[in-house]
């Protein structure tokens, strides 16, 4: 593991003995904290993951909720309709005891044609009884389903709640571990010793093994998750002729990808672009990588798509966490074309 700075223990830390002394324990410091910055985002990100699942969790539930209580409510009119139609029935039959009267049906002497007569009011009483027989059914189903509802809301809740309060800790000690990664990076800057990192030495799960890349693909784009910011060409106080590449809006420690196979021919520190590199591709292409908070490859490096390169940061002419990266015919500042165009060119959508 490589020095990454040297004045780092009197600037954040208070010193430990003597300066080489000091100076050794620094990249222990620095890995030690790029570690957590890894550790927390993985845990942030799972947890808010979990809660957006309780969340929309919760959401659905409340939706069935309200569905079964507009169910219940039309259910409750079909059985007063079909009760009042069965207590109809009823009543006509204790008054005629069991037979239909009218229709002529007073003058019938055939007790044969009577009982003919009265079958269809049979059946109908006998439909009404299966069917508010099939009502209390259904009623006791949506009844028992909305109890169930109610009882797991309170648990849900709690959870929700649980997930929700762990998110802002993990949120807070994240953005903490950032602050303090950017300002070991600051000092290196400042201080002129941005050594690299050894990735194998980042604790963070399977790092080391995420961060090889994949030899097998042509070109990838240069971070995961992002925002566009400023564009190829654009006009502001931080260009003065234009901005050069093309912004991409990350936190601190962000991994940087390398787009393609390539060869690590520069490393900066200090300067417009703070940390940076510069790869070279086959067909005479470069692509710089800037702003960042430490490097993971050194000159010489050979490296493949996907490859872990470096950290981002807001090392340089920087107002915020981001990466700057540029598309170049020529390895040094001046040759830039847009990186976007480009990597469209190239398969690669951003």
């Amino acid at each position: 593991m490589l020095c990454v700075l040297c004045a780092l223990c009197a600037v954040v830390w208070p010193p430990f003995g003597s300066g080489s002394s000091a100076a050794g324990r620094t990249p222990h410091r620095i890995t030690r904290v790029t570690s957590e910055v890894f550790r927390l985002a993985e845990e942030a990100g799972d947890v808010k993951q979990r809660y957006e699942r309780a969340e929309r969790s919760a959401r659905e539930q409340k939706a069935r909720a309200e569905e079964l209580d507009r169910m219940l409510r039309g259910r409750k009119v079909v059985t007063t309709a079909l009760r009042d139609d069965a207590g109809a029935a009823a009543r006509a039959q204790y008054r005629t005891g069991g037979f239909t009267i009218g229709d002529g049906a007073e003058d019938v002497e055939d007790p044969v044609e009577l009982l003919e007569r009265q079958e269809p009011a049979v059946r109908r009483r006998a439909a009404l009884g299966r069917l508010l027989d099939e009502d209390g059914r259904m009623v006791g189903k949506l009844a028992a389903e909305r109890q169930a509802l109610a009882a797991s809301r309170p648990v849900l809740e709690s959870d929700s709640a649980r997930l929700k309060a762990a998110q802002h800790s993990l949120t807070t000690r994240l953005a903490a571990a950032r602050d303090q990664l950017n300002a070991m990076s600051q000092t290196a800057v400042e201080s002129g010793h941005c050594e690299p990192l050894d990735v194998e030495d980042v604790r963070g799960g399977d790092v080391a093994e995420r961060a090889a890349g994949d030899p097998h693909e042509e070109w990838t784009r240069p971070v995961v998750s992002y925002e566009l910011s400023a564009g190829f060409g654009g006009t502001g106080a931080n260009w003065a002729n234009g901005h050069t590449g093309q912004d991409f809006a990350v936190p601190v420690g962000t991994p940087v990808r390398s787009v393609g196979s390539g060869t690590v021919v520069a490393a900066g520190c200090g300067g417009a672009f703070g940390i940076s590199l510069v790869i070279q591709h086959e067909g005479g292409w470069y692509s710089q990588y800037a702003h960042l908070s430490a490097s993971l490859v050194t000159p010489g490096q050979q490296v493949h798509p996907g490859q872990w390169i470096g950290l981002a940061g807001t090392t340089g002419n920087s107002t915020g966490p981001h990466l700057h990266f540029e598309v170049r015919t020529t390895p040094e500042f001046g040759s830039a074309v847009d990186p976007v165009e480009w990597l469209n060119a190239h398969g690669v959508r951003v």
